[in-house]
């Protein structure tokens, strides 16, 4: 062959060596799907995490895998997106496990549970501790699959239109909150509301309800509670650390290649740190806004978080003496959650309070 024969031809197989796609991005086929969230475009952060993961899965299989996310509402309203999953008339939903314990008790303790998991431990708990074999091992039962994709982290304990000093001041109280918290609040003398997101603020302000708890600073300034309750009160015991799942037909799960199930596994991890991450950003100057222009915070008395505890324990016996699989589900979580006090105790608190007794120095 002469030179120059042999140059065209080494440069032409170059060429067609560049451009050849990869034998991965071949093989991927075209999927679109929808995901419907239990939240409005409004909470950025709560929605976003939904975003978030579906951007990355487009971006991880160039595009070929697609989840179109829709907010609470376009589909249907937010409290039935575990529903329209679970049915296979959407293929996903970003929701929260908790808003569904009236199927199930049990369905809690995989999202949080008054004086449960703070959000690293209830992360490691479902990670590396046995929760996912447990949460998916539940969840099957009800044609899903559940992967971690957000946390809040603690919440705050809501805000009142009157100061609340003593377990007096709660009976007869109404107060926005559901689920099994509100369990323990009845228990206290609390008359719990179910609302949604956009029925707290009218209730407040025409004085329908008495408190309501939401999520945290960010999220609550922008509802805009603090113009018509004042005292905002903190911890929100019954959310250490509230996991949002994405849950995916089990059908449509197993129809995707293995490939794409990695994908979206991963994807909903980054998410899940994301939201954690952001609310941790987010929340303090939040909260330095609220103070400022008025809000008056307040730490629920010891004698009502020891009298919300002694409720909660009552509860957990009443609900296990009837339901195995929470009793299951609760007992495991309950020794993990001993044996990471056990650490947390020793360095993890130290660590954290005497970081916060030298700021306030």
């Amino acid at each position: 062959m002469k030179r120059r024969e042999f140059l065209k031809a080494s440069v032409a197989g170059a060429a067609g060596t560049a451009v050849a796609a990869p034998a991965l991005a071949q093989s991927m086929p075209t999927i679109k799907w929808r995901m419907t969230s239990s939240f409005p475009k409004s909470l950025d952060t709560l929605f976003g995490a939904g975003l978030m993961m579906a951007k990355q899965v487009a971006e991880m299989t160039d595009n070929k895998f697609q989840i179109e996310v829709f907010a609470a509402g376009e589909l249907v309203p937010g409290l039935q997106a575990f529903d329209t999953a679970a049915n296979g008339t959407v293929e996903m939903s970003h929701s929260v496990a908790y808003y569904y314990v009236g199927k199930d008790p049990t369905f809690a303790l995989f999202s949080c549970v008054p004086f449960g998991l703070n959000a690293r431990m209830q992360n490691s708990w479902w990670y590396q501790g046995g929760g996912d074999q447990l949460g998916n091992e539940f969840f099957k039962k009800y044609g899903v699959i559940a992967h971690p994709c957000g946390n809040t982290g603690t919440q705050m304990g809501g805000w009142f239109r009157k100061e609340i000093k003593t377990l007096a001041d709660l009976r007869g109280l109404k107060m926005r909150i559901g689920g099994i918290a509100g369990q323990v609040m009845a228990k206290l003398g609390v008359v719990p509301q179910q609302l949604a997101g956009s029925d707290i603020y009218p209730s407040l302000e025409k004085g329908t309800i008495d408190a309501a708890e939401w999520v945290g600073p960010y999220d609550d300034e922008k509802l805009g509670f603090q113009k018509v309750a004042p005292f905002y009160y903190y911890p929100g015991f019954w959310e250490g650390g509230p996991m949002i799942h994405v849950f995916t037909n089990l059908e449509k799960w197993n129809s995707l290649p293995k490939t794409y199930q990695a994908i979206l596994a991963n994807a909903s991890a980054n998410a899940n740190t994301y939201m954690a991450a952001r609310y941790d950003q987010q929340n303090p100057e939040a909260l330095k806004r609220l103070v400022a222009n008025g809000t008056l915070l307040r730490p629920f008395s010891v004698e009502i978080m020891e009298a919300a505890h002694k409720a909660t324990k009552e509860l957990w016996d009443e609900i296990s003496a009837k339901n195995a699989t929470f009793k299951k589900t609760f007992d495991a979580m309950h020794a993990y959650r001993g044996n990471e006090y056990l650490w947390w105790q020793v360095a993890e608190f130290t660590f954290d309070n005497f970081q916060i007794r030298s700021r306030r120095g």
